[in-house]
């Protein structure tokens, strides 16, 4: 009962004009992105972070805009995936191998509206989960000290790190690049000064939003540039749209499996909507009994993605809101609007600030009908997107991106910091660098610092502590696990063809 009296508290927030006006717009936004090929959830989040601040948004109300651009941009990536055969993001690739040859055989309108179905229920029932389980690990949280923070800390870069990475080395450069980072500046303990070399500037370290847009949006111009010089164009017909009522019946506890799927695979720190994608397509195709048509246009195989990745993202939420860790790419730059906002996420988050948590699980529940209004009888005007030429788009995105940072601080000096961090990020490109973990180790390096300095001095420096607990050691072993599994699994998700062999 406390639940649904928080919920409707929630619901008095959600249900005002201006929320209601954000999330609308932050789903038509958000579907935009995810239908551009190439610029996904994360990008999109990250460009548009600095803009919601020169609107003066309060808290409530920017972390609603962000969440349904991110909700949204998990809709839209589908479209580019069915028509295009080009995921519009890397959760979106399983999409490809059954919503493509729908498309190719005069079925694209029913792959849309049925991915866009499959999208919906994953989403809502992802919603719901959070609803139940997000206030449970809450009160779960309350146990941890600074051993056990300091254990989750290492998974979330074990397992975030390797799952953005087909190298695991080069995924543990990254966060230690981004700990390296997160180090410049004052010393928490001392005072002192540290990588600063005499700039003023740096003596505040490193502002998490000049980082995060310039590794995502300005090196994603850069990218585009050098690998999108022609315009798009749309690869297969869109026929008249129509409601495929037999499939969605069929489809019907496929999408309820895939959501549950994705959805604990979501909650996981680091495995994000792509492990929720492939591992509920690689679930239905086991568990139906006539898989033969997988790989070849079965409508199945469109819905069990589709479901998979949306309730992932909707999972992802659990880890960061309860105990401030990330579980997707996108949720970790989401991580760094809060603590921009001087929000600190974690148990206390649901009872120093009911009116955030609940106000933006409530947004999201109307979030996803307006969704499905926009993404099956409205997809139409998404698709007329995929033709839109870079040389309109690539200066829309500079423009928000530099505005947006300038709007913060008014300094040209992170303008410029900005353009060093695309530069960085274009050539970590070039080499198959993830900066998902260099932005995670911006964000929790002083956490994680702040954790091992209290453990020490609690301890009288003996370093056993950080095993001292059930909780930490598990912590431990489940990072070691969380490094090395991917190694395996990463080789299954870069060859999807292998699947319908």
């Amino acid at each position: 009962m406390e639940t649904l009296a928080l919920l409707a508290q929630g619901f008095a927030v959600a249900l005002t004009p201006k929320i209601l006006m954000l999330a609308v717009a932050g789903c038509i936004i958000g579907t935009v992105v995810g239908a551009l090929p190439g610029l996904g959830p994360t990008n999109g989040v990250a460009i548009l972070i600095p803009l919601s601040f020169s609107f003066g948004l309060n808290a409530t109300e920017a972390l609603i805009l962000m969440t349904s651009v991110y909700y949204g941009a998990m809709y839209g990536g589908r479209i580019s995936s069915i028509l295009l055969n080009i995921p519009g993001d890397e959760p979106a690739l399983m999409t490809t191998l059954d919503g493509y040859p729908m498309a190719k055989a005069g079925r694209a309108s029913d792959a849309l509206v049925l991915s866009g179905v499959a999208s919906f229920v994953g989403a809502l029932l992802a919603t719901i989960g959070l609803i139940i389980l997000a206030p449970v690990l809450a009160r779960i949280a309350f146990l941890f000290g600074p051993a056990e923070y300091f254990a989750l800390y290492l998974l979330a870069f074990a397992t975030l790190g390797g799952m953005a990475s087909n190298n695991q080395a080069k995924a543990a450069i990254a966060a230690c690049l981004g700990l390296g980072i997160a180090m410049i500046g004052l010393d928490n303990s001392t005072g002192l000064p540290r990588f600063t070399y005499g700039n003023l500037h740096l003596m505040d370290g490193i502002d998490f939003l000049v980082a995060i847009v310039g590794l995502f949006a300005v090196t994603e111009v850069f990218v585009f540039i050098e690998s999108h010089g022609r315009d798009s164009a749309i690869g297969v017909k869109l026929e008249k749209l129509r409601i495929p009522v037999r499939d969605i019946m069929r489809s019907a506890m496929t999408m309820l499996r895939s959501s549950v799927v994705g959805f604990i695979a979501g909650v996981l720190p680091g495995a994000g909507a792509s492990l929720g994608s492939f591992l509920a397509y690689v679930t239905e195709k086991g568990i139906v009994r006539d898989n033969s048509q997988f790989g070849s246009g079965d409508p199945r195989g469109v819905a069990a993605p589709e479901a998979g990745n949306n309730a992932a993202a909707g999972g992802a939420l659990v880890p960061m809101l309860t105990l401030g860790v990330p579980g997707s790419g996108t949720t970790a730059v989401l991580l760094a609007l809060l603590v921009t906002l001087n929000i600190t996420p974690g148990p206390l988050l649901f009872q120093e600030r009911p009116e955030v948590v609940w106000g933006l699980i409530a947004a999201l529940l109307i979030a996803n009908f307006v969704l499905l209004i926009l993404n099956v009888p409205m997809v139409k005007l998404f698709v007329l997107l995929l033709s839109v030429p870079p040389r309109v788009l690539l200066p829309g995105v500079t423009m928000i991106a530099f505005v947006g940072i300038f709007s913060l601080s008014g300094s040209s000096f992170d303008l410029v910091l900005m353009i060093a961090f695309g530069v960085l990020g274009f050539f970590l490109r070039k080499l198959d660098v993830p900066t998902v973990p260099i932005i995670l180790g911006i964000l929790l390096g002083g956490e994680m610092e702040d954790s091992l300095r209290r453990a020490m001095v609690i301890s009288s420096g003996d370093w056993r502590f950080l095993f001292s607990s059930g909780i930490s050691t598990g912590l431990w072993i489940a990072a070691v696990v969380g490094f090395i599994a991917p190694m395996f699994v990463r080789n299954l998700l870069k060859k999807p063809q292998a699947i319908t062999d």
